[in-house]
């Protein structure tokens, strides 16, 4: 089988807000940051101590009968649990109380406390547990958005998806695989949403899937106290090699009105990318007033379209690419002084 090219993602050591500014950040490309002060999180978040400090707080949960997940046919059920239960059976291989069966798997990712309205946020749902974990503060303190909370059983596999903010995910305890693919491979990925259908990234059907193999795969491993810097946009998948407990936090890369105001989970599309594609439903359903071989000359008309324009953005950035290292957070046009 033709393999997909595999890059592993650069690691950095002894990264400060400085250097994450002025050398990564602008570069738009995942990079692993080893040894940022995360606090005592590192040496405290054993099991019984996330057992004592969860307590007795119920979590909605993801059952699941196979540790590989799939959010688009839901092959899992939500499942409410007291905290402390869920840190004791994510570590086990087998469960004496289970739902569905004595090897389910099990995932966390925590919510605000009106899921409809609120961004999770760990000083909220969490305090005691905020105490111990430091955010990194490589952005403005008005462009956070959310700190979320994740525990996953060993195995367990999360969909190939994209997230419309930039997040830096913290791997706490245990350690994870983050496979990541480029915005440029979207066309690639066969996406239904903001979602891949492949759901076996090492594995694929390629006859379903025959142009996956193009996609540029990137890889690493992460252990306890790295932290992954994922931009806006690029996909990822991941698989936790041990039992594991992370924190992802959110930030605005682009202005605050850019996004959906009624958004809790960060993950909508940007309102002007919402009403482009909107637009571009009215305009095929627009085509299908003609006859099918008009349809498919204007259809391919808008596609040369399309192309011609994304062509010209792309190449653009490139020639404007050494003028945007010193880019701030939140900012395109400010650099540091």
């Amino acid at each position: 089988m033709e393999l997909q090219e595999k890059v592993p993602v650069s690691i950095f050591t002894e990264v400060d807000k400085d250097v994450f500014l002025r050398e990564i950040y602008p570069k738009r490309r995942p990079a692993v940051l080893r040894g940022v002060r995360l606090g005592p999180c590192l040496e405290k978040w054993t099991v019984d101590y996330l057992a004592q400090k969860g307590g007795d707080k119920e979590v909605k949960v993801h059952v699941s009968t196979v540790p590989q997940m799939d959010f688009l046919h839901k092959n899992f059920v939500y499942k409410t649990l007291p905290f402390s239960e869920l840190v004791k059976r994510a570590c086990e291989k087998k469960h004496s109380d289970f739902f569905l069966c004595e090897d389910e798997s099990y995932y966390l990712r925590s919510l605000g406390e009106d899921v409809r309205k609120e961004p999770a946020d760990l000083s909220k749902q969490f305090p005691d547990l905020a105490e111990d974990f430091h955010i990194p503060q490589f952005f403005a303190a008005d462009q956070f958005f959310s700190s979320v909370f994740r525990i996953s059983s060993c195995g367990l596999q999360l969909w190939t998806h994209y997230d419309v903010m930039d997040n830096l995910l913290a791997q706490v305890t245990g350690t994870k695989r983050v496979v990541l693919y480029g915005p440029q491979d979207a066309l690639h990925l066969y996406l239904s949403g903001d979602k891949s259908e492949v759901l076996d990234i090492d594995s694929p059907d390629l006859e379903r899937f025959p142009d996956f193999v193009k996609a540029k795969r990137y890889e690493c491993v992460l252990e306890p106290g790295d932290l992954l810097f994922i931009p806006a946009l690029w996909f990822h998948n991941t698989v936790a090699l041990q039992s594991g407990v992370g924190v992802n936090v959110f930030w605005r890369h682009l202005p605050a009105d850019s996004y959906d105001k009624k958004d809790p989970y960060g993950n909508k599309d940007p309102v002007a990318a919402t009403r482009a594609l909107q637009a571009l439903e009215r305009a095929l359903h627009t085509l299908d007033e003609l006859p099918a071989d008009y349809r498919d000359f204007y259809g391919r008309r808008m596609i040369q379209r399309i192309q011609k324009r994304t062509c010209c953005d792309s190449l653009s950035n490139a020639m404007t690419h050494e003028d945007s290292e010193g880019m701030l957070p939140g900012s395109q046009f400010t650099k540091p002084g």
